[in-house]
């Protein structure tokens, strides 16, 4: 387990905590590599969102170790820290400023800026243009550089507020439900852009939808009561009895 955290993105080893007596997480243990993707996937109340409220320092476990690129303590560190660390997390309902231009909020989220209205006021450098425009094309949103926020559609929110994290240059991005509320051609051009973005940064999407887990194509871990019941490729665990009984089957 040394050599496991110390080549590590991602280290989780025996986490848990419990709740007024109930135990949300019950020791789980998870290693994600530098630049992989992994889903994450499970019944309601599998401990899914308390397991990323512990990665980012929103909920302090009760025991159990939590490290980031192999040595830095997690518990150690606030929400704020954290995030300055390089972990980014996306909550499932997007969250963007509407009363501003795509462009601007992608300006809003750049590495380094602070306040509002000095991030607006401020004359753009060449290297932030530049950004800028990679983020766009990244995120499918070129043609609505000058749309407002509030004028965007669900899925394009959701691609959005993915190029803000990236503004922020995060190495772990967390990210909930992204097809949640999409179409079909909404969450197959949102499973592309994750793939595209891979490999760059390690990602880890907690997903309900198994089309689009399947189009991810990566592997998979499967958590009920806690704590981790399999791993494997969507084929593998989707052929797992017990995650057939557990969650599958419902």
């Amino acid at each position: 387990m040394v050599r496991q955290a110390a080549n590590s993105m991602l280290y989780l080893d025996g986490v848990s905590i419990s709740f007024d007596g109930f135990r949300a997480i019950n020791g789980l243990s998870l290693v994600m590599a530098p630049g992989e993707m992994r889903a994450v996937i499970g019944p309601n109340g599998a401990g899914k969102t308390t397991m990323m409220d512990i990665i980012t320092g929103k909920t302090r476990p009760d025991a159990g170790d939590v490290l980031f690129a192999g040595e830095i303590d997690l518990t150690r560190h606030d929400e704020a820290g954290i995030a300055r660390l390089g972990i980014g997390r996306k909550f499932q309902k997007p969250t963007v400023f509407e009363t501003h231009s795509v462009e601007d909020n992608l300006l809003l989220a750049l590495k380094g800026r602070r306040g509002v209205f000095d991030v607006l006021r401020a004359r753009r450098t060449a290297a932030e243009s530049a950004r800028i425009d990679e983020l766009l094309d990244l995120i499918g949103l070129e043609p609505r550089r000058r749309d407002l926020g509030a004028d965007l559609g669900h899925g394009q929110k959701q691609w959005l507020e993915i190029g803000m994290l990236l503004a922020q240059d995060p190495k772990v991005l967390l990210i909930d439900e992204p097809a949640a509320g999409m179409t079909d051609a909404e969450t197959a051009q949102t499973a592309a852009l994750l793939r595209r973005i891979a490999g760059e940064h390690t990602i880890m999407v907690v997903e309900h939808d198994m089309d689009f887990v399947r189009a991810l194509g990566v592997k998979v871990t499967v958590l009920h009561e806690g704590t981790v019941i399999a791993e494997g490729s969507i084929d593998h665990v989707s052929a797992d009895p017990r995650v057939v009984e557990v969650y599958l089957g419902r």
